[in-house]
């Protein structure tokens, strides 16, 4: 049982609310978006879909076997003994460990949606989270049944993710909740699932990808919704509390996990192949999380911005941002207002009412 759960203490109160007056209206909006987004992981993918995990990783074209390929071919790589084969496995392992960590980000996600549903004080806030709490049992239940079914043995949750969410479960302010879950991570899984979803051709895991995308563009939205209208109500030393927490996760973000438990698995020592590892990037001028990493930022710079957080207090967070490269983000597309583009549920829909018109 020790190694089947996890206990977090929680220092949050619980909030009933006897008012039932629906007051924000954009919040009401996005509430009956979620009712009508709802999506079936039973009846709406295909999970007879045959999966190849060869031939899953060799379309994918991905940066990070690239430069591993690479690092193989240096002068005393450990990895110079390598086949093909080798290769394959290895790029089969990476892809089960992102997969992974998205299963384990989303029950995290889950948890913080129930927490937001016990701790924020509105009732269209609390409805809202309801069903974010329901899309992310949704999510984890298609992550794992997808590890499960299609590529076999799941990797545990990374410590930098397992921390990052297990503070937000301990901390007692409701916002941290919203900041952490709704602005970062939800950003974060918008880049990561983006990503992957650029480079596979697999048609169950496309569909699902993108179905979990709708969801969370619309979680997104809710925390930039919510605290938008929280936040001017903070004082300068509250608001530089939060400040300090987005440049302590956001920055932290960027450093790139070497996933250590792969290599294991691999048979290869990772303090030994993780130079040739970083030379061979070097030498060809490429980060494997670039794309990742500026998907991540596109989203969370101008949401940040559209909560009024990154001028507050003399402009703390635009100057601390500025400094790493990100302000180039600021006026991109916030996605408190770009939630629909991500619709794939809708569109689907709207497809099949569409081909139903037509064959009566």
């Amino acid at each position: 049982m020790d190694e089947a759960i996890h206990v977090i203490k929680d220092h949050a109160d619980r909030l009933f609310l006897w008012d039932y007056e629906r007051e924000r209206g954009q919040l009401v909006t996005l509430y009956n978006k979620a009712m009508a987004s709802q999506w079936s992981s039973v009846t709406d993918l295909d999970w007879s879909t045959d999966v190849d995990p060869e031939r899953l990783v060799a379309e994918q074209d991905s940066p990070l076997l690239a430069v591993t390929r690479l690092a193989g071919r240096l002068p005393g790589s450990p990895l110079a003994t390598w086949s093909e084969k080798e290769y394959s496995q290895l790029g089969i392992e990476f892809f089960k460990a992102s997969l992974s960590q998205f299963m384990h980000g989303e029950q995290g996600a889950m948890m913080v949606a129930a927490k937001i549903v016990e701790t924020v004080p509105w009732i269209d806030a609390k409805y809202y989270a309801a069903t974010q709490t329901m899309d992310e049992a949704r999510h984890t239940e298609v992550f794992a049944k997808y590890l499960h079914t299609k590529l076999g043995e799941a990797y545990p949750m990374g410590p930098a993710l397992e921390a990052q969410i297990t503070a937000l479960l301990e901390d007692s302010r409701w916002d941290i909740a919203y900041l952490g879950m709704q602005i970062v991570i939800e950003s974060l899984a918008l880049a990561a699932f983006g990503d992957m979803l650029r480079r596979t051709e697999e048609p169950l895991l496309r569909k699902l990808l993108r179905y979990v995308m709708s969801d969370e563009a619309r979680h997104v939205a809710f925390g930039v919704l919510s605290l938008n209208e929280f936040y001017k109500e903070l004082t300068s030393a509250e608001l530089k509390e939060r400040q300090e927490f987005l440049c302590d996760n956001t920055l932290r973000s960027r450093s790139r996990s070497a996933t250590p438990e792969v290599w294991e698995r691999a048979g290869v020592d990772v303090e030994k192949v993780l130079p040739f590892v970083f030379e061979a990037a070097g030498k060809i001028g490429k980060d494997p999380f670039a794309g990742f990493q500026r998907g991540f930022f596109a989203k969370l710079v101008p949401n940040v911005r559209k909560l009024g957080l990154l001028d507050a207090n003399d402009g703390y967070l635009r100057q601390r941002w500025e400094a790493e490269g990100l302000l180039e983000f600021e006026f991109a597309d916030d996605t408190g207002s770009d939630y629909e583009v991500y619709d794939a549920v809708a569109a689907d829909r709207a497809a099949a009412a569409a081909a139903a018109a037509v064959a009566s």
